[in-house]
This record gives structure tokens, sequence and C-alpha cells, in this order.
């Protein structure tokens, strides 16, 4: 019994070990990098012609996050990453257009960076362009095109587009009534 009880102290004596302190950080790790040395970072890649950081400068421009806010420049950097097939740059580009951010209004330049976007397969874009297929929007009204684009960010789980979609075939509104679809997609 006495020597279980040894055994059970070294053990809980070298478990406690384990916790203490650490050893110090090797001179082999890097500092994690400032802000300023990210933003650094993220610039030389966006100037070399990285679309996704292209794409992450505009965001920070947008919202001022680590920048100052400067619409103008987001529009700039979301410009240069649409050039590039960005689907992301080209959906935000869409919004701006759409609410008239940075940009006087226009619904028809709305509903073609959304296209962009959404042949690319961004969900939000299909889902965009699909209402404004319902609404005749910015696009000639079309039923069928907006019922497509419902489908395609519906079938990615966009939840916005399975309710849309499934009250539309609850309701039998541009598709053929299927409550069965409806209970489906709802």
């Amino acid at each position: 019994m006495a020597k279980k009880r040894v055994f059970l102290l070294l053990m809980f004596a070298a478990m406690m070990g384990a916790c203490g302190e650490s050893s110090p950080p090797s001179s082999k790790q890097e500092a994690v990098p400032t802000a300023e040395e990210r933003l650094a970072q993220l610039q030389k890649q966006a100037d070399s012609g990285d679309a996704n950081a292209q794409f992450g400068l505009g965001a920070m421009y947008h919202n001022g996050k680590g920048v100052p806010k400067d619409i103008a420049k987001a529009m700039e950097w979301y410009l240069k990453a649409a050039a590039q097939e960005n689907a992301s740059a080209q959906f935000i580009l869409g919004l701006m257009c759409g609410n008239g951010e940075g940009v006087p209004k226009d619904v028809a330049k709305a509903a073609e960076w959304f296209q962009k976007a959404a042949v690319r397969g961004h969900a939000d874009a299909q889902f965009e362009l699909a209402g404004m297929y319902f609404r005749g929007e910015g696009v000639p009204q079309d039923g069928a095109k907006g019922i497509e684009w419902g489908q395609k960010a519906a079938a990615q789980g966009h939840s916005k587009a399975q309710y849309n979609l499934g009250m539309r075939y609850l309701n039998g509104e541009g598709v053929p009534k299927n409550v069965a679809k409806a209970v489906e997609l709802l």
C-alpha cells in the first residue's frame, strides 16, 4: 500500500511539473508581425497583382479596418481584384453599385457585377441576381432566370434562397406547385 502511495505521489509530482512554467521561447521563433507590417505585406502582395490581397485591401479601406475608411481606394482595389475574376470583389462591387455607395446608383451595373460573380459560383451573387430577375430590376423581368439563379444559390445552402424558392414551390409562383419540394427547401 505504501509503495502505491509513493508511486501516486511521484506521478502527481511529475504531472504538476509538466504543467508548470514552460521553457522560454526559442530564439528561432519569429515575433508576431505588427499591424503595420501585416498591412505592408498585404500592400506588397496587392501591388504584385495578387487578387485576394487586392480584395483584402479593398475590404480594409471599405470598412476602415487598419486604415482610414476610404471608399474611393476601396473601389480601386475591388476593381483590380474583379478584373482578375475575384468573385467576392465582383459581388461587393454589385452591392456598391446597387446601393450607390461610392458611385452613382446604377442597378443595371449592379446586375452586371452580380452576373460576373454568380457565374463563378458566388451564392450571395446568385441570390441577388435571382431577386433582380424576379423584380425586373436592372435586368428584364424573367421569372425563369430568377428560378434558375435561385436554385443555384439554394443548392449551395444559401438559406434565404432556399426559403424564397420553397415559398415559390408552396404557392406555385413561377414553378409548378409542389408542396413536397417546398417542405424540403423550407
